[in-house]
């Protein structure tokens, strides 16, 4: 049997309007009994929040069918590394997935107050309000000698208005501004490997992303299908340009289907 797993922003949506015909792959695996999750790099929102965003579009999935580059930050970091004081830069869903592990966190306002030279971990995602006094505080906490993790490297993510700037952007700032290489945990790194092959639990996997650094880049290190579709950020002037080939290219998700019934 197979597995398939999805990437969501550029394929499944772009910002809030679903790609045409995603509704209905999700709709042709569920009936099927295929398995698949849905896995983005995006660590602004936790799966439930996620399944909300989808439910709206019609799609109506699960929250353990939804692995964010957040919640595999979380657990990579329960399972190896020892408690300590967490400084976030990003979003609500990484805020969320961080305070869970019962670390303590240091806000902006404990920071002021000198908190971060109390850090131990500084954890960087998107983050759509960032602020200078973020990356300020999160430089001098990597520079006292707080651990730098990023949740992903996606340089660039797309929206409904174009190519926005992602996680990996942020980090390139800190990087420059502390001379530390970070962990990065998502695509196309083994800590999200992990957790996506776990919760499938079958030997062959189909990648779709439209990323090729990350996505195609992911499902190539670990022996997945690598599927590329068109509708997000990487085009195929890109293939040539990264030398990162996809197993197949598809115009939108929504041509998938006639893969699958081929395989059932």
């Amino acid at each position: 049997m197979i597995g398939v797993i999805f990437d969501m922003d550029g394929v499944l949506y772009r910002g809030n309007k679903p790609i045409p015909g995603a509704k209905e792959v999700v709709e042709f695996l569920k009936e099927n009994n295929v398995p698949f999750l849905f896995l983005t790099n995006n660590s602004t929102k936790t799966p439930e929040m996620y399944r909300e965003k989808l439910a709206k579009m019609g799609i109506e999935v699960p929250a353990d069918r939804i692995v964010t580059s957040g919640l595999a930050t979380r657990l990579y970091m329960e399972r190896h590394f020892n408690p300590g004081k967490v400084f976030v830069v990003g979003g609500e869903g990484l805020v969320k997935e961080m305070d869970k592990l019962g670390w303590g966190l240091v806000t902006v306002e404990d920071a002021r107050k000198g908190g971060w030279r109390e850090v131990k971990y500084v954890v960087v995602g998107l983050d759509p309000r960032l602020t200078y006094e973020k990356l300020k505080y999160a430089t001098l906490a990597i520079r006292n000698g707080a651990k730098f993790i990023g949740t992903n490297p996606d340089t660039t993510f797309p929206g409904e208005e174009g190519i926005y700037p992602g996680a990996g952007s942020i980090i390139a700032a800190l990087k420059a501004s502390t001379e530390v290489e970070p962990l990065i945990i998502g695509k196309p790194n083994e800590p999200m490997y992990e957790i996506v092959k776990e919760k499938l639990g079958v030997e062959e996997i189909w990648m779709v992303g439209d990323r090729l650094d990350t996505d195609i880049a992911f499902a190539k290190k670990f022996g997945m299908k690598a599927i590329m579709v068109l509708t997000g950020v990487h085009t195929l002037n890109d293939i040539e340009k990264l030398n990162i080939r996809p197993d197949l290219v598809l115009d939108s998700v929504a041509r998938l289907i006639d893969y699958l019934k081929v395989v059932e």
